[in-house]
């Protein structure tokens, strides 16, 4: 059985870096080859169209492709929650994402919600640390309080997702912890 999960979270959660942890034990168990990466396929579809009109024409095709590696294990960064909250904070429509979910549950998606303690000073930090990493990304930042904007609303939506999904919280790296929560879920 392949493994179908949708990372979700407000930005500065550790989508990444999780991501980046569960890949890495799922990719070389899963690989078919020693020449090929096709153990597991990391989709990052924070590209900067969620919260835009073009969205759920890309995430259509995005589903296509999932089902097409549908015997394959996936893991993607932000989806229908993303947008819906990008949406929501931007004033756009994003339509009726029920028949999206219906599709994804058909391909037995899960979400895994990353969630950090409502701690402004911590969310400085990870932000400082993103700007660090990423300069340009200083154009799109925000202040601590509308990431736990963000997260609440989260919080809020996944309760109407009709996909099975764990909450996991990250109150620091390494997280090894929150980490093997995820990969037991996944699991069973």
């Amino acid at each position: 059985m392949a493994y179908h999960i949708i990372f979700e979270g407000a930005e500065l959660s550790g989508k990444s870096w999780i991501m980046s942890q569960i890949y890495n034990e799922l990719e070389p168990k899963y690989a078919s080859s020693p020449n090929i990466l096709d153990g597991c396929y990391w989709f990052n579809c924070d590209l900067g169209f969620f919260g835009t009109k073009p969205a759920a024409e890309i995430m259509k095709n995005y589903v296509r492709i999932f089902k097409t590696l549908k015997d394959k294990n996936i893991l993607v960064e932000k989806f229908q929650l993303a947008n819906s909250v990008y949406s929501e904070l931007n004033n756009t429509p994003f339509g009726d994402y029920k028949k999206l979910e219906r599709k994804l549950k058909r391909l037995d998606f899960k979400i895994v919600l990353l969630t950090f303690p409502e701690d402004e000073t911590l969310l400085a930090k990870r932000l400082q640390d993103r700007l660090n990493l990423y300069p340009n990304y200083k154009r799109i930042a925000k202040s601590p309080a509308d990431y736990i904007k963000q997260q609440a609303i989260l919080k809020k939506k996944i309760q109407d997702s009709s996909l099975d999904y764990l909450i996991v919280e990250i109150e620091s790296f390494p997280a090894a912890q929150a980490i093997k929560t995820i990969q037991d879920w996944i699991e069973k």
